[in-house]
């Protein structure tokens, strides 16, 4: 989509689909320790369950983070640049065309460079915490298989 759509029709778009994603994601990783516990009563637990335990929970925290504050903060920064663009007659531009005059405005406009710093930053924590879901849940899934000669 980001190479065939205008940035700011892709931006509305990311708007309205990652809270759906986040929320889901939040759901999933509390699922998975849910069922996970449930499966293995507290007595019998060992060492690699307990890190089983505890990569479910980063899962979680990180997910959660994400859909409660980073993924928030994002969406409204984003809003925000797309108004402060459009009154500079950008966004229309499709892909990665009038990167040009976005550099130009930053140079020219404090506030419009103050808030594209806090949107990469909020972006780049967003993205931090998505990769951090992924990685615990391959963890998760490299333990499971690890545990299909028992079953």
């Amino acid at each position: 989509m980001s190479r065939h759509l205008p940035r700011h029709t892709f931006g509305s778009i990311q708007r309205q689909l990652f809270p759906y994603y986040f929320h889901i994601s939040s759901t999933c990783a509390f699922l998975n320790l849910t069922l996970f516990a449930m499966s293995h009563p507290s007595e019998k637990l060992g060492e690699q369950h307990t890190t089983q335990i505890i990569i479910f929970l980063v899962c979680i925290a990180a997910a959660v983070l994400n859909t409660q504050w980073f993924g928030q903060v994002a969406s409204a920064l984003v809003a925000e640049l797309q108004l402060v663009e459009q009154r500079h007659g950008l966004g229309q531009e499709v892909g990665l065309a009038g990167s040009e005059p976005r550099r130009q405005l930053r140079a020219s406009s404090p506030g419009y460079r103050q808030l594209a710093r806090s949107f990469a930053l909020y972006h780049a924590l967003s993205s931090l915490c998505n990769l951090l879901c992924i990685v615990c849940n391959g963890l998760s899934l490299y333990h499971l298989a690890g545990q299909l000669s028992a079953l």
